[in-house]
């Protein structure tokens, strides 16, 4: 099976085309030790405050008994 790389993927939605030489290599690597602390930050935080799944739940349960025709200008 050939293998794809993540250039050859399209970019998501509203996101600019990938620049797979922008970074060099240690650029690169750096950039993804950055993105993995800040996952892990994001979870230890979500974890240490139960309260924020809770507002969640709430606001996803209004939004889906509600259907607002605007969701943005709802969660203001």
């Amino acid at each position: 099976m050939a293998k794809r790389s993540a250039a050859a993927a399209p970019p998501p939605v509203g996101v600019e085309a990938y620049d797979s030489e922008a970074l060099d290599a240690e650029q690169q690597r750096n950039l993804w030790q950055y993105k993995i602390q800040t996952r892990l930050a994001n979870e230890y935080y979500l974890r240490s405050h139960p309260e924020i799944d809770l507002l969640l739940m709430g606001f996803l349960r209004s939004l889906l008994l509600r259907r607002p025709g605007n969701i943005r200008e709802f969660a203001a």
